[in-house]
């Protein structure tokens, strides 16, 4: 720029001089000086159920989704359409065409549920899985939790060209010389959407990339985010290494780690370094910090009722207290445990036995009397009941955990009401370990914990390089374990580890973190051959059938939170480093939303509010189960204290709304119909200290002020 503003100086002409000056200034301005990369437009997303209609931006389903069209007239089955980016129309049928949006459209949302799964109490909080283009998801989640996320942790496409399940497999192609620009671009619109759902107080996103993006990545996020503390470390997830020709043999991801506010590192532990090396002063770390252990022997060898017979014993548990009253004596082999159960010593209660989770008899780790004394000492307790077996868990202390007892490591902090020790970690020991930024723990490999844990649970379902499911609750675990009710988002959701984590991660530490998962429903390139072949399109049952979304995503989620694989059988095993069940599944809700597209005026005219219910109850904060109309027409209002929030859609009748919110517990969410802003102004300052929102005016204008600052920006 110095030669330029040289030759300026050099022009004679004042006026002529001071207005290139000018102009100059303006493109300063906008000049990017650090990154620099071709930002691509148009990006497309198809809509498969919005109907073509005069003036629809469409494109072939056979063709590019980036060759754009604009319908011109629809007449019977066919459309004519001019192309964006040439001069001649075309007369195309209305089955080969879908609808599609751009970059910069403005979007209204919906959500259509496509499933749920429910294995907690409905009062408790749902995860969800959201089918979409994830710019627009974002855009949606722009909306619904402005500032209010604590987390992001996203694996996007690493850009090397891979064919399958690839984000957007039209847009950035291996071949492609501008991949490295139209890669930026993709990741650029997205980045700047998740900065708006951050927290800027205190939340972190987390980005994984391997060595094809990194460098272009780096100075993407510093651009974004100069707030941001940043700082990247190397994660081990191969131990065996991806040969490459020529080339050192690649083994490990690297991860950025951007915090915002006062958001640091919870203190853990682990160094992170490998444990199986005994040369390594961290080779003692275990993975878990498990204190309570299962009673019930588990294993092929030594773990049933004939190898042990002495360990074969009811546990008497009365179920309404939650607590254990009485051991039996070990029964003979030839004794039918039935006989048994069925005469309990006192009425009111039931036996527990040593049941592995295949149905057979199996063994309990302590002999009768050590049990009865664990129970004096408060060593050993009832645990938790799983519903699907029909069986409670017996717990107790293993002599690791008694050890650190004794030391003061583990403290108890008095007596349960069962007669239990309550036990915490000593808060100065061994937990100020400040992690490496080289992680090499042998349960981050992708290969053992990643794709085999997912042909566990989706046998004969193929997804490349799945996440080790514990290199991404560590991840997690190092920001959100002092926030046990932290909101999650992962907008690159793949195969769904993210949800998968944080639900072992509650399960683990007794927390109520919510998840929410975004990916679209491409796929495969194999797949897509094959589907064409037979002549199918996007947009047909069968196509969407084997979308990431529908084939793997949703039902790993519904498989881990059952705790059966997708043929229904039981899985097998235990989370590594517990002795958790995976059998068990998790104590949690989901449910499957597909994102819509509705249309402005009818959204004004309140012809929607069946289609927006769902974005309210995922604004208020996705408290209990999703509600419903109760008929075919909306009500003046909707009170629902179950779900944390009420509605009303008739503004005349706010003096009973008034009264029938006085009957109730405060909600923390209120969302009021009306047109006028002084009437609305009114009655949000009657309602007192809760969140207020006007419909359906906040809704609109949330999209139509989103689209316009981001066609300014771009």
């Amino acid at each position: 720029m110095a030669a330029i503003h040289e030759l300026l100086r050099q022009i004679s002409d004042d006026t002529l001089r001071t207005r290139l000056e000018n102009e100059i200034k303006k493109l300063e301005q906008k000049k990017k000086f650090g990154l620099v990369f071709e930002e691509h437009l148009p990006e497309c997303t198809p809509l498969h159920q919005l109907p073509i209609r005069i003036g629809s931006h469409v494109a072939k389903k056979s063709g590019r989704i980036v060759d754009i069209y604009t319908v011109v007239s629809v007449t019977g089955k066919e459309a004519v359409c001019h192309p964006v980016a040439a001069n001649e129309s075309e007369i195309i049928p209305l089955q080969e065409l879908v609808t599609v949006a751009t970059f910069g459209d403005t979007i209204f949302p919906s959500l259509e549920s496509l499933g749920k799964v429910k294995n907690a109490p409905e009062s408790g909080l749902w995860h969800t899985l959201i089918e979409a283009d994830n710019y627009h998801a974002l855009q949606l989640l722009e909306y619904l939790y402005p500032q209010k996320v604590d987390c992001i942790y996203i694996d996007p496409p690493y850009n090397t060209g891979a064919k399958d399940w690839k984000y957007n497999n039209d847009y950035v192609d291996g071949s492609d010389a501008y991949r490295h620009s139209k890669w930026l671009s993709m990741m650029q619109k997205r980045l700047e959407l998740a900065k708006k759902i951050l927290n800027p107080d205190s939340s972190v996103l987390i980005v994984m990339i391997d060595e094809k993006e990194y460098l272009h990545l780096g100075c993407l996020l510093e651009e974004i985010f100069p707030e941001a503390r940043i700082q990247m470390i190397t994660i081990r997830i191969n131990k065996k290494a991806s040969t490459r020709v020529g080339q050192f043999a690649r083994c490990d991801e690297y991860g950025f780690f951007l915090q915002f506010g006062n958001m640091d590192i919870q203190k853990q532990k682990f160094s992170m370094l490998d444990v199986t090396d005994n040369s390594n002063p961290d080779a003692k770390e275990v993975k878990t910090d498990t204190i309570w252990n299962s009673m019930l022997r588990r294993g092929a060898s030594g773990s049933s009722r004939e190898e042990s017979p002495n360990l074969f014993y009811p546990v008497w548990v009365d179920e309404k207290r939650k607590k254990i009253v009485g051991v039996g004596d070990s029964l003979p082999l030839n004794m039918d445990r039935h006989e048994i159960e069925n005469n309990p010593p006192l009425t009111g209660i039931r036996a527990v036995w040593p049941i592995r989770t295949d149905g057979s008899e199996g063994r309990w780790q302590l002999a009768a009397n050590t049990l009865r004394n664990y129970l004096k000492d408060g060593i050993a307790k009832l645990g938790t009941y799983n519903k699907k077996r029909d069986q409670w868990a017996v717990l107790f202390l293993k002599k690791k955990q008694k050890e650190q007892l004794a030391d003061g490591i583990l403290i108890s902090k008095g007596r349960d009401k069962d007669g239990s020790h309550i036990l915490k970690w000593e808060a100065n020991v061994d937990l100020n370990r400040e992690p490496k930024s080289m992680w090499i723990r042998d349960w981050h490999d992708a290969s053992t914990y990643g794709t085999n844990l997912m042909n566990k649970i989706l046998p004969n379902r193929f997804f490349p390089f799945p996440k080790s499911l514990y290199a991404v609750e560590d991840i997690l675990k190092f920001y959100v374990a002092n926030k046990p009710n932290a909101l999650i988002v992962d907008f690159f959701a793949g195969s769904g580890t993210t949800l998968h984590a944080v639900n072992l991660l509650n399960a683990e530490d007794g927390g109520n973190r919510r998840c929410i998962l975004v990916t679209n429903n491409e796929v495969s390139e194999s797949e897509a051959k094959k589907l064409t072949k037979e002549g199918h399109q996007p947009g047909d049952e069968k196509w969407e059938r084997l979308g990431i979304a529908r084939y793997v995503t949703w039902p790993r989620t519904v498989c881990s939170i059952e705790g059966h694989d997708v043929n229904g059988n039981p899985l097998k095993g235990n989370y590594l480093g517990s002795d958790r069940p995976m059998s068990e599944g998790f104590p949690a809700n989901a449910e499957y939303f597909k994102l819509g597209f509705l249309d402005k005026d009818s959204v004004s005219l309140g012809a929607q509010f069946r289609e927006i219910l769902p974005l309210l109850w995922l604004k208020a904060g996705s408290v209990g189960e999703r509600p419903e109309l109760p008929g075919e027409d909306a009500p003046p209002m909707l009170i629902l204290p179950k779900n944390d929030f009420a509605v009303l859609l008739a503004e005349g009748c706010f003096g009973e709304f008034m009264d029938r919110l006085g009957e109730i517990p405060k909600l923390s969410t209120i969302y009021l119909v009306t047109d006028s802003e002084e009437l609305f102004r009114n009655m949000a300052g009657q309602l007192g200290e809760v969140d207020v929102y006007q419909l359906y005016r906040d809704y609109i204008d949330n999209f139509i002020l989103g689209a316009r600052n981001r066609g300014n920006e771009a």
